[in-house]
C-alpha cells in the first residue's frame, strides 16, 4: 500500500483502492482504483449499468464494500460506525440529478433544511443570512421574490441552483453530482456547467461529477475516468482522454457526436 495514502495530503482527496461490490449475482464494480485531487473537478463516465451512481453512494458511506477500501482526508472510512460516519457525510454535499427539492417547501426552506435538520444552536436570523448569501453568491438574489418561490415556479436552470445552493449551505469540502444537465436544452446545460466551474472556483471545493453529456464532459472536467466491466479502463485530463485508444472509450465518446478523437497514421 502507499505509505501516503493513510495520512492526509494536500493533493489527493479521495482515493480508492480495490473497491468490489456485488449485488446476488451481478458483480458490479470489480477492483475499482481511483484517485481524486484536491479542488479538482473530476467527471465518471461510462454506460447506463456500469455502476457509476453505486460508486458514488460508497464515497459518501450509504454502500458498503465487499472489500476495499475509501480514503477521505488519508482516513479509511470503511468501517467506520454510525456516528463516525456522519461526520465523514458532513465533507460532502450532493447535488442530484433533477435537484431534489421539496415541493412543499420554497426556496429558502429548501436551502436551509439541512441547518435545521443538524444544528439546533443556530438561530432563524443566522440561517437566513447564509441563505442569502448563497443566493447571491450563485446569481439567483435577483430573481425577484426567489426566497419565497416554490421549485414548481422555478425554471429548470434554477432550480439546479438552489439544489447547489443547498448542497453548499453546510460548507462541505467536496460536491458530488449526479447527471446534472439531465433534461436541459443546449444553453441551460451551459449555464449548468459554468455553475460547476464557479462553484469549485468561489468555494474551493473538489468536484465529482456523474455524467453522459460528453460536450460538458469535456468541457467542464479537470479529469475524466471512464467506467466499464466494473473497472475504471482509463483516467487522465480530456487532452489525454482524446489521445487514449482503448476502444471502449473511443466508441463512447464519439458515439455521442460531440467529441473527436485524435486521428494517427
Amino acid at each position: 500500500m502507499d505509505e501516503d495514502i493513510t495520512k492526509r495530503s494536500e493533493r489527493w482527496h479521495l482515493r480508492i483502492r480495490n473497491l468490489h461490490k456485488t449485488f446476488g449475482p451481478q458483480h458490479v464494480l470489480k477492483g475499482i482504483d481511483l484517485d481524486i485531487e484536491r479542488h479538482t473537478t473530476n467527471i465518471i463516465i461510462g454506460g447506463s449499468g456500469q455502476g457509476k451512481s453505486v460508486l458514488m453512494k460508497h464515497l459518501m458511506g450509504l454502500l458498503h464494500p465487499d472489500q476495499g477500501e475509501i480514503y477521505v482526508d488519508g482516513r479509511n472510512i470503511v468501517g467506520l460506525d454510525d456516528v463516525q460516519m456522519r461526520d465523514v457525510r458532513r465533507q460532502f454535499g450532493m447535488v442530484f440529478q433533477y435537484a431534489a427539492l421539496f415541493d412543499s417547501m420554497n426556496v429558502m426552506e429548501n436551502i436551509a433544511f439541512p441547518l435545521l435538520e443538524r444544528y439546533t444552536n443556530l438561530s432563524r436570523d443566522d440561517i437566513r443570512v447564509r441563505v442569502r448569501d448563497l443566493l447571491g453568491r450563485l446569481d439567483l438574489a435577483n430573481v425577484a421574490g426567489i426566497e419565497e418561490k416554490f421549485p414548481a415556479e422555478l425554471s429548470g436552470g434554477q432550480r439546479k441552483r438552489v439544489g447547489l445552493a443547498r448542497a453548499l449551505i453546510d460548507r462541505p469540502q467536496i460536491l458530488l453530482y449526479d447527471e446534472p444537465t439531465t433534461g436541459l436544452d443546449p444553453i441551460a446545460t451551459k449555464n449548468v456547467d459554468e455553475m460547476i466551474r464557479s462553484a469549485a472556483d468561489e468555494f474551493g471545493v473538489t468536484s465529482v461529477v456523474i455524467s453522459h453529456d460528453m460536450a460538458s464532459t469535456f468541457r467542464i472536467g479537470d479529469r475524466i475516468s471512464m467506467l466499464y466491466d466494473g473497472h475504471i479502463i482509463v483516467t487522465g485530463t480530456p487532452q489525454e482522454l482524446l489521445a487514449a485508444p482503448h476502444p471502449a472509450l473511443r466508441e463512447f465518446v464519439e458515439t455521442s457526436g460531440a467529441v473527436s478523437f485524435e486521428r494517427r497514421p
